[in-house]
């Protein structure tokens, strides 16, 4: 599993981003989108969560929200929260490789079964 960071190579464009005026705040960032279980906006926890830990993909890949940490806050732009949401699309659209299913006879599985209890008697069970 391979993890998709946009985060420390990235922080000089989202320094420029919220330098030209279009930084965000995590709560400010939270409230572009609508809360989950009818909250009125994303908690900034959990925009601090993507930031620091990631959010994971539905093929298990993390894509990271890009920000920088200014004095005692972190902050991210609109630039940034636009190419997280898209980059965790992507990766969620990608298809997710299934394991093909094992299907044993009866016999094999009779016999796997009496293998283990044999086992399972010379192990003193």
């Amino acid at each position: 599993m391979a993890d998709v960071i946009l985060g420390p190579d990235a922080a000089p464009q989202v320094l420029t981003e919220i330098q030209a005026g279009d930084g965000l705040s995590l709560a400010r960032a939270g409230r572009l989108f609508p809360g989950h279980r009818g909250g009125v906006a994303v908690d900034p926890s959990t925009v601090f969560r993507w930031v620091t830990a990631g959010a994971r993909g539905t093929n298990g890949d993390r894509v990271k929200l890009e920000a920088v940490r200014v004095g005692g806050r972190w902050l991210t732009s609109h630039a940034a929260v636009a190419r997280f949401v898209t980059v965790l699309t992507a990766v969620s659209e990608q298809p997710v490789a299934v394991p093909p299913s094992v299907t044993r006879s009866s016999n094999t599985r009779r016999k796997t079964a009496e293998r283990a209890a044999e086992k399972l008697k010379q192990m003193g069970a």
